[in-house]
């Protein structure tokens, strides 16, 4: 499959199986999973069909593992990143002693002030690694990477989860947790 195919595909299941999927009749179960065989339906009633090779294809080789598979490959869902009322079923996990937050250098002000928000998501994403960050802060300008003291945060009753794919996820980061990396 050509990668603009694979682009195409990725960002309407982002949008769907994260933000509307209402727009194309699919309901959310919970953890966020609905049908494959239901999916692909949904999809080509609505003008994108889309082959289980494709599905697999995309699946298995977005950049950013956005989406996984049950064991059995009959359910798929978003990892995270959603902004649709849903429980993705993630259990509490221990994190590094630091992880990374990117964001565009506009933003940075207002972050040193009032900390991480999860605005319109369910959780604030973070790292384990500067380079992932400084990708993510790329898409918002020029990138500028935080680092979390997230042992402190969890020390004082911060819960972290960590999605399938190693993004880990928390509901806010105050300030006094931050510090520019770069």
């Amino acid at each position: 499959m050509n990668n603009s195919r694979l682009v195409k595909i990725s960002k309407y299941l982002s949008r769907h199986l994260r933000h509307q999927p209402d727009r194309i009749g699919i309901t959310l179960a919970p953890g966020g999973w609905v049908a494959v065989d239901e999916l692909l339906a949904a999809c080509k009633k609505h003008q994108l069909p889309i082959s289980r090779d494709e599905l697999d294809e995309v699946v298995a080789n977005n950049d950013k593992q956005r989406f996984s598979f049950d064991s059995t490959g009959t359910l798929i869902r978003a990892n995270q990143g959603h902004s649709v009322e849903v429980d993705l079923q993630l259990e509490p996990a221990t994190p590094p002693s630091v992880l990374y937050h990117g964001t565009g250098h506009k933003a940075v002000e207002s972050i040193l002030q009032t900390g991480l928000c999860k605005m319109s998501r369910h959780h604030v994403h973070l790292s384990s690694d500067i380079a992932t960050a400084k990708i993510v802060g790329a898409r918002h300008g020029k990138p500028v990477v935080f680092t979390v003291d997230a042992a402190a945060m969890h020390e004082s009753g911060y819960t972290f989860y960590c999605s399938d794919n190693g993004v880990w996820l928390v509901d806010s980061v105050p300030p006094d947790y931050l510090a520019i990396a770069n």
